[in-house]
């Protein structure tokens, strides 16, 4: 439409080979049912991680009563953490009470070790900090789980570790820090996980609800065009006719845009996980 604006007659040219835009048109209806197709095989294939044996059912479910049971331990009267938003703000003040703690252990030690440490808890406390402010976060819960990915527990980890080795200093004084940093290394996956589920299912759905209409459309227009039924006369001063072809082309492309805000989500999320531990790719 915006060409149109500009060069109307040479469009409207263009639109009258019509063989042309029938072709463009049964080209998008065949993709159309493929992606269709396509997808809904995938999510199949991602969701008959579900249909599982017995054994591992319940060897899934001990594990997640046991991660629970571990995490209610460490929560305070009234912390309810079902969700990634409440599970960021109990990790944020586990993290940070453990890092404050190391600088408490410290009396008569070496200055430069008091030093290191006091710099490194600082640097904890800051990025769990942050890692709790999610009532400042507006979203849904792709915004609460970007949170949680910048959370960079593999960095932090390593700064212990050369501390340790640096200041020949006891791994014990690190210890429930580290188990709080692995604590929100599971619950970061398994709300991943959960996500990707939850993602690919509505991507599914998503893709069904709109993909029937275009399709049905789109063999509309494609009849319409064969028939030679094109709109005639002026509208804002642009012949109909481009209009027409500008509206079968954007619900055309509507399944395309669905799946690619969709796997720009997914991607986002499994590229920032790659680098989100110990070990990374760069």
């Amino acid at each position: 439409m915006g060409i149109a604006t500009v060069w109307t007659f040479e469009m409207q040219t263009l639109l009258m080979d019509t063989s042309t835009i029938q072709t463009i048109l049964n080209t998008f209806l065949s993709g159309m049912i493929l992606l269709v197709s396509i997808v809904v095989s995938i999510n199949s294939i991602v969701l008959s991680h579900d249909m599982s044996s017995v054994t591992e059912q319940e060897d899934r479910v001990q594990g997640t009563i046991k991660f629970r049971r571990d995490l209610s331990e460490l929560t305070a009267l009234g912390e309810n953490p079902t969700n990634p938003g409440s599970f960021l703000k109990v990790m944020s003040r586990i993290i940070s009470t453990r890092a404050d703690a190391l600088a408490d252990e410290l009396e008569g030690a070496d200055k430069e070790l008091v030093d290191e440490i006091d710099e490194y808890s600082g640097l904890v406390s800051d990025a769990a900090e942050k890692l709790g402010a999610v009532d400042e976060t507006s979203g849904a819960e792709f915004v609460i789980l970007w949170k949680g990915l910048g959370f960079d527990y593999g960095s932090l980890i390593e700064g212990s570790q050369t501390i340790i080795s640096s200041r020949d200093t006891s791994p014990e004084r690190f210890e429930d820090l580290i188990d709080a940093f692995e604590l929100f290394a599971i619950g970061k996956e398994y709300f991943k996980t959960l996500y990707y589920t939850t993602e690919v299912s509505k991507l599914s759905q998503t893709l069904l609800i709109v993909a029937l209409p275009a399709i049905l459309f789109n063999a509309s227009m494609i009849i319409a065009i064969n028939g030679q039924v094109l709109p005639s006369g002026l509208m804002f001063g642009i012949p109909l006719l481009q209009p027409f072809v500008a509206v079968a082309f954007t619900i055309s492309i509507a399944p395309y845009l669905v799946l690619t805000a969709y796997m720009f989500r997914l991607s986002t999320v499994a590229r920032l996980t790659v680098s989100g531990g110990i070990f990374s790719l760069k």
